[in-house]
């Protein structure tokens, strides 16, 4: 094997994806379910601005003042060419107050999260994706039938991604 191929090989970044969601009813605030499920594909257009963040020239940050999580009812599957048109009857959320959150040094992992309230988002959840504007770029999107959300009920749609 020639050193171009072992490089290759050693440089390899692993991403690890979890996405949560925890279902509440709106009037008590109780708690009546957790979903969790695994992965995603990332976006070319994401990826490309991520670079783009990297090398400081000029892209907009997936931010608390900038991102959004997107969910829609979708069920096509997730390829790197999607953006955020793919989803069908997409709804964006703005982080919460104290996110997206990078975990302390060492752990490689930064959290998104948004919340759904009663009025928000009444349709199945089947899409889901990160954005670093309401109609911004997507970074990613999994497709994963994960309920219908109706009114009455808030949902708390979380993604911590991992590298190593």
């Amino acid at each position: 094997m020639n050193a171009d191929k072992l490089r290759a090989i050693a440089e390899q970044v692993i991403e690890s994806v979890i996405w949560k969601i925890d279902k509440f009813d709106s009037a008590t605030g109780k708690k009546i379910g957790h979903e969790e499920f695994l992965g995603n594909c990332l976006a070319n257009v994401g990826i490309e601005e991520w670079f783009k963040l990297i090398a400081t020239t000029g892209a907009t940050q997936y931010d608390n003042g900038n991102a959004f999580l997107i969910v829609g009812t979708g069920s096509g599957a997730a390829t790197a060419s999607d953006v955020v048109g793919t989803f069908t009857a997409g709804v964006t959320k703005a982080m919460e107050a104290t996110y997206p959150q990078v975990a302390a040094a060492g752990s490689h992992k930064c959290t998104w999260k948004a919340s759904y309230g009663s009025a928000d988002a009444n349709q199945a959840w089947g899409e889901f994706g990160l954005l670093n504007a309401a109609d911004g770029l997507l970074a990613n999107r999994k497709v994963s039938a994960q309920g219908t959300k109706t009114s009455g009920q808030t949902w708390e749609l979380s993604l911590e991604i991992t590298l190593t």
